[in-house]
């Protein structure tokens, strides 16, 4: 699974990385977690990139209510064309999300370590995501997302037996672009990075709490 990444990235460098046209301000973080508000990537209908502010934890449309986007942090690549939370965004709401590496951990001794998996020459990472739109009945609007997963590769395996959908920087296009519906056509594209492309290093165990926010901006990862 993913349950928690990191970000250090100015809204600068996103706008450079990804071709954005359409940005916002944001404070990055080392430590983000399920339902904090997150940077991501998806497409305008005129065909530009634009990087907006999305809630983790997808609410689907029809939802009664926000509770369920607490729980669907993640999607497993494996089932996200049938699964009704799923299936509609995957076809329709496709998304990038960006990352600097995420965490996973393993017991060691009587303490759990974590461990930062990240991109082993730098740069970032571009998880696939889903977002969605769902409207309080009393008119809030709730943008969020949730994050792809997949099995674990060789890598990883020994902290855990899943991690985020890698999309390659040769396939943002095809990933974003709403037209393409056809989820056969976008299984291709979740194949994952190459082993040798990501390296796992030992991290803070301070990183256990989501409280641990050593960033100038504590309260919000946006800057709204």
């Amino acid at each position: 699974m993913c349950g928690r990444y990191a970000l250090s990235a100015s809204s600068a460098d996103l706008a450079k990385w990804f071709h954005i046209d359409e940005t916002i301000n944001f404070s990055s973080r080392i430590n983000i977690a399920p339902t904090d508000m997150v940077p991501a990537i998806r497409q305008r209908p005129d065909g530009r990139r634009q990087l907006i502010g999305l809630r983790w934890g997808l609410i689907p449309y029809w939802s009664l209510d926000s509770k369920s986007g607490a729980r669907a942090i993640n999607a497993r690549v494996e089932s996200v064309a049938q699964k009704p939370a799923f299936r509609e965004p995957f076809r329709k709401r496709r998304c990038l999300i960006p990352a600097s590496g995420f965490y996973e951990w393993k017991k060691v001794g009587r303490v759990k370590q974590p461990y930062f998996v990240h991109p082993r020459d730098g740069g970032l990472l571009a998880f696939a995501g889903l977002w969605d739109r769902w409207q309080h009945a009393e008119g809030e609007a709730v943008e969020s997302c949730t994050i792809l997963t997949q099995d674990a590769n060789e890598l990883v395996r020994p902290l855990h037996d899943r991690m985020p959908v890698v999309i390659a920087p040769a396939d943002y296009d095809r990933w974003l672009d709403p037209r393409q519906e056809d989820p056969a056509a976008l299984k291709p594209l979740l194949a994952g990075p190459p082993e040798n492309a990501l390296a796992v290093t030992a991290a803070d165990p301070a990183i256990n709490s989501v409280k641990h926010q050593p960033d100038k901006q504590q309260n919000s990862l946006f800057d709204l």
